[in-house]
């Protein structure tokens, strides 16, 4: 009896872990002071808690270049003091991605708090977007990470792209 009920709690609990890494929807952090919404098509595949907190999704390239190289969207919420800390968040942040290999600004920042940068990962170039914001004393950071080329096209980037742009304005 004991055996068949261990059995029954571990695929209950196999099935609860499946769940909610399969699809991403609603998402809450920071005892729910930063809340978002994500496509369901976007797969969480990591998180943490404590401070800093963080949720890491895939975007799925369905083209052989997903094979190789994960497209991704990060959202890292860390407690701070005031707005002097979140600006040293910030800039620490910004020195890592400058530190990245083959680090070039790309294009003109949609805003005060945001960068456009491209770096090299495992030899491949990825496209990346930043944006930061200080928000109820927490120092909230927005990454989005695609390959830069990908055999899936102008319209899977488009969509990578909207997709990133609609969270930043849930996060903002």
């Amino acid at each position: 009896m004991n055996l068949l009920r261990s059995s029954i709690l571990a695929i209950a609990f196999a099935t609860t872990l499946l769940a909610t890494g399969v699809h991403a929807t609603d998402v809450s952090m920071a005892d729910g002071t930063v809340t978002f919404s994500t496509p369901d098509s976007w797969l969480g595949i990591m998180e943490t808690q404590g401070d800093p907190e963080a949720h890491v999704f895939q975007v799925p390239d369905p083209s052989p270049t997903g094979k190789n190289s994960l497209a991704r969207v990060t959202v890292t919420v860390k407690q701070v003091a005031d707005v002097n800390s979140f600006n040293q968040y910030r800039s620490e942040a910004t020195a890592k991605a400058m530190a990245l290999p083959g680090y070039k600004v790309a294009d003109t920042p949609p805003g005060p708090n945001s960068n456009i940068y491209t770096a090299q990962e495992n030899g491949t170039a990825f496209s990346y977007t930043e944006h930061y914001w200080f928000k109820n004393g927490h120092a909230i950071q927005l990454r989005c990470m695609r390959p830069s080329e990908t055999q899936a096209g102008a319209a899977w980037k488009a969509d990578f792209d909207k997709g990133c742009a609609a969270l930043a304005e849930q996060l903002k």
